[in-house]
């Protein structure tokens, strides 16, 4: 990847300050993009220190215009696109039946309609360069778990716009990997959105028994070199993963037993 330009979304923080280091420390030129200029500003000055080339451009995922701006300054700045990963996001905890759709469409939004915007001003640098695309989905999007609807929607509807977007792209030589990571250790539980919009503040889940944001980035880089259609991380993940296919019903009763047992869940024991 020396010298190759990836593009993050979400790239001050967790996964995507994993990946920009990650890719950067093996020679790629990096850009990312944040809603928050103080974080673009400190994420610059780490990610200097750490011999990685990069600039950040503040730009709102949810943001159509924001998309095009952030790729048109990354072909300003470095002439070409060979890697977009659609990393940004943003997570909810809530009931359905208690859920404001409001913050239904934020997480939409962010999450599916960003990655939307983003890949379709990036796509024709991609296909010149016959690059990759990246699409960071979750366990929840290969089951849908429970006070995460809007979440799990947004990543399976993630999951099918570049599952077609890759049939369409079969004779262009572009890659589309879609990766699966576990429950990882970031901020993004700490500003998952409640039933009002509100973030929730402290996670409800052991942080430090997750997967590491740098394990996340290694196991990608090496499925996007590899150029892998996807990849499924963690035991859980995987074991997940197969028994769905066979076992649905099963693997439905798991997860509301595993997630009505966190704290607040608001869900009753089976």
């Amino acid at each position: 990847m020396k010298d190759k330009v990836v593009l993050i979304t979400g790239g001050t923080s967790g996964i995507g300050f994993a990946l920009c280091a990650y890719f950067g420390a093996r020679g790629s030129r990096i850009a990312f993009t944040s809603r928050d200029q103080g974080n673009i500003d400190s994420t610059v000055k780490k990610l200097s220190l750490l011999g990685v080339e990069n600039f950040g451009i503040q730009a709102d995922a949810a943001s159509e215009v924001d998309q095009r701006k952030a790729v048109a300054q990354t072909i300003n700045t470095y002439g070409r696109i060979d890697v977009l990963i659609n990393n940004a996001g943003i997570s909810m905890r809530a009931l359905f039946n208690e859920l404001d759709l409001e913050v239904f469409r934020q997480v939409m939004d962010t999450n599916f309609m960003g990655t939307v915007y983003m890949t379709k001003a990036a796509l024709p640098y991609i296909i010149r360069s016959k690059g990759s695309i990246v699409g960071i989905s979750s366990v929840a999007g290969i089951v849908g778990l429970p006070g995460r609807t809007a979440y799990s929607a947004s990543k399976f509807a993630m999951k099918g716009f570049l599952e077609s977007l890759e049939c369409e792209l079969l004779k262009k030589g572009v890659h589309v990997l879609m990766a699966y990571p576990g429950f990882t250790a970031s901020q993004i539980r700490e500003n998952a959105l409640t039933k009002d919009g509100n973030p929730q503040g402290e996670s409800p889940r052991t942080e430090e028994k997750m997967m590491q944001p740098e394990e996340v980035a290694d196991i990608i880089y090496e499925a996007v070199l590899k150029r892998k259609r996807q990849v499924v991380m963690t035991s859980e993940g995987k074991l997940t993963h197969w028994l769905n296919k066979f076992f649905p019903a099963f693997v439905q009763r798991k997860v509301y037993q595993k997630l009505a047992a966190e704290p607040g869940s608001g869900m009753e024991a089976l």
